[in-house]
């Protein structure tokens, strides 16, 4: 038996969400931008979709933007919006937790007479707000703030900060893609100019996702000449997987506050279970207001890749951190900027629950962890 707990890095698809896929692929193959009824039928239902994506997020319909994930999201939201604005300065607020589709731009912008300033995060991961305030400067264009960790599942109050960037003329862009269809996000009340969600974090396919900017801002196009998504992103867009994606965000939204709590109680037992005199396992993170799906743990005096792979031989899937860190462990990020050692970030595992997560399923993952705990520390 695999058992699969890393549901933070990607999730299989939700029957609902196949057969909506192979439905649509079959019968509405039409190009979007095509003047034929085939090409219309196609429009109709990717401007339905676009409709029911926005009454998600709080937001416009005519803000929809979809793209191939949350990465491009990212990307094409922060340079747009800069493109838009670039009388208004060339600084720029974020943080160091922030994924590497943001983190890598930022630093791309660097080169291209942009500054970073990134606040520091308390030790649960949370914004210093009197660190965001001081940030601030009169050529302060942007600030880009994750809203759910993908590490530790800190979950950044966005409406305070929201409303510090909106008192200040500020740009907002938020990554939501780990908080989409696990919180409430709403863009009005939060101050949001621009969000990036992605599709099979929430048993969508992959290679879909949307990117959400208001209206009322000013925004200019990457490239050119671009004709799809009103200039937002060139290439076909993907009616099949965007009506999936939907089909997937329709199912899952509803159930958010019942998932949180069956996570909530899976995850107590896991800790509980785990913890033995013998050995030091630390649950890495806030006690609240988190994602309760997300697990970030260290055992003292054991590398988290070790972990990792013996997991992996006992059939059981866990990660060290983010999915698109590649390689031999790194330090975690998140861990040093909330003050953990070197080798203490070294120590961390990452464990996320998902839908098909059950009891049975935890209790055998207690076994296994006790076992390889058992072996290692010769108890």
């Amino acid at each position: 038996m695999v058992i699969y707990l890393d549901y933070a890095a990607t999730t299989p698809m939700s029957e609902k969400s196949l057969h909506v896929y192979n439905e649509v692929a079959r019968n509405f193959y039409g190009n979007t931008s095509s003047l034929h009824d085939i090409g219309s039928t196609a429009k109709v239902l990717l401007e339905e979709s676009r409709k029911t994506f926005a009454s998600f997020i709080n937001g416009d319909s005519k803000g929809v933007y979809f793209t191939s994930g949350g990465s491009e999201s990212n990307y094409l939201a922060i340079h747009s919006l800069l493109k838009g604005n670039r009388k208004k300065g060339k600084h720029i607020i974020s943080t160091r937790l922030e994924h590497s589709s943001v983190g890598n731009t930022l630093e791309d912008l660097k080169d291209h007479g942009y500054e970073v300033t990134y606040i520091p995060v308390n030790s649960e991961g949370k914004v210093d707000i009197a660190h965001l305030q001081e940030a601030i400067r009169p050529d302060t264009v942007l600030a880009t703030i994750h809203h759910g960790n993908s590490e530790i599942g800190t979950i950044q109050n966005l409406t305070e900060i929201g409303k510090i960037l909106r008192e200040h003329h500020i740009l907002f862009h938020s990554d939501c893609v780990q908080t989409f269809g696990k919180v409430k996000i709403d863009v009005k009340e939060a101050n949001l100019d621009s969000i990036s969600v992605s599709s099979h974090k929430i048993y969508g396919p992959k290679g879909v996702g949307a990117c959400y900017i208001n209206p009322e801002c000013s925004w200019k196009p990457l490239i050119q000449n671009t004709t799809h998504e009103n200039g937002f992103r060139p290439g076909t867009v993907n009616v099949p997987g965007i009506a999936a994606f939907i089909a997937a965000a329709e199912e899952i939204i509803p159930t958010m506050e019942h998932d949180a709590k069956r996570y909530h109680d899976l995850r107590k037992k896991l800790i509980e279970g785990i913890q033995d005199e013998a050995w030091q396992v630390t649950e890495i993170g806030p006690m609240g207001n988190r994602l309760e799906h997300i697990i970030g743990l260290t055992v003292f005096g054991m590398e988290g890749q070790y972990l990792m792979l013996e997991c992996n031989r006992y059939g059981v899937a866990i990660s060290t951190g983010s999915a698109c860190s590649v390689g031999m462990q790194k330090p975690s990020k998140t861990l040093l900027a909330i003050g953990k050692s070197n080798e203490e970030a070294k120590q961390f595992v990452r464990l996320s629950l998902g839908k098909l997560t059950t009891d049975a399923e935890i209790e055998e993952t207690i076994a296994i962890f006790k076992k390889i705990f058992r072996n290692y520390f010769k108890v």
